[in-house]
């Protein structure tokens, strides 16, 4: 496989990514973690299947207990807070709050051993905080409601979390692509004894609903992190670092489209602030030689 070629594969995990907040708002009333149970088990359940006719694969499941701890750690700790996001607070202001990842994906590879923070890692930050603070500033509803403090404090973390583990990825390049299936796996399980312990079964009502999951399992919590995978270990990180940073335009305008989120100037402004934070972020991603 060509580094173009795993480019663009990667680039395909950014778009399924764009539609995670209007495919999860889509699933209706379905609490978080039995969400992540069902989409979990549908993503690995695929990736098994494939490796009926690639027996080799299941080696990939032997990994060291570090790798199964930031790739599990990431995948169920990362969609168990944005799936709370979107339950508790108001979709769009979640999803851009937590969208904030490329941007500290950005800030934490320039601390790494032989990195350092440029000017413009600082500047972009600032910008990106601007645009949170603008959020939260420009609410049109005059402030948020209590009960959505919760959602919106998860989906801020949810952009730590997920930014770590993609750091913290870039160092276990050893791990093959196929263990993402153990992780999903995994991850899948822990959703379920939580989901048993702290939350009681809806089950979907809706053909609508029932499509929105199946279409979660198969590609934003499937095949994106195979794809993402692929093209962080095999690609142009430069590319696919600055691309990320179209994630919250995109996701915001699904979100308007499928009506589960009104245009408001705000957003407008918040979106362009945290995007154009990101860009001037990754500055050396993309000019650097």
């Amino acid at each position: 496989m060509t580094p173009r070629t795993a480019t663009l594969i990667g680039l395909t995990a950014i778009l399924m990514w764009s539609l995670l907040s209007v495919m999860t708002v889509a699933t209706g009333k379905i609490p978080a973690f039995q969400l992540a149970a069902m989409t979990f088990a549908i993503g690995a359940a695929v990736a098994f299947i494939s490796f009926i006719w690639r027996p080799a694969a299941f080696g990939a499941l032997r990994q060291p207990l570090v790798a199964w701890v930031v790739g599990v750690g990431g995948l169920f700790g990362y969609h168990a807070l944005y799936f709370l996001a979107l339950r508790f607070a108001p979709p769009a202001e979640a999803g851009l709050l937590n969208y904030l990842w490329p941007l500290l994906i950005v800030l934490f590879s320039s601390l790494l051993p032989g990195e350092r923070l440029a000017p413009h890692h600082i500047i972009g930050a600032l910008l990106g905080l601007a645009g949170t603070v603008l959020l939260f500033a420009g609410n049109s509803g005059g402030g948020f409601a209590p009960g959505q403090i919760p959602g919106l404090a998860a989906a801020f973390v949810a952009a730590f979390v997920w930014a770590a583990y993609s750091v913290m990825s870039r160092k276990l390049k050893a791990v093959p692509t196929d263990a993402v299936a153990g992780f999903c796996l995994a991850t899948a399980v822990l959703a379920a004894i939580v989901h048993g312990l702290v939350e009681t079964t809806i089950w979907p009502e809706t053909t609508t609903q029932w499509l929105a999951i199946i279409g979660l399992g198969v590609g934003p919590v499937g095949a994106a992190f195979f794809a993402w995978d692929i093209g962080m270990k095999r690609g142009d990180i430069r590319v696919l670092g600055a691309a990320s940073y179209a994630t919250p335009l995109l996701s915001t305008a699904f979100l308007i489209l499928a009506g589960f989120a009104k245009p408001s100037a705000t957003i407008a402004i918040s979106a362009i602030l945290i995007a154009g934070g990101g860009l001037i972020a990754a500055k050396d991603m993309v000019w650097k030689r």
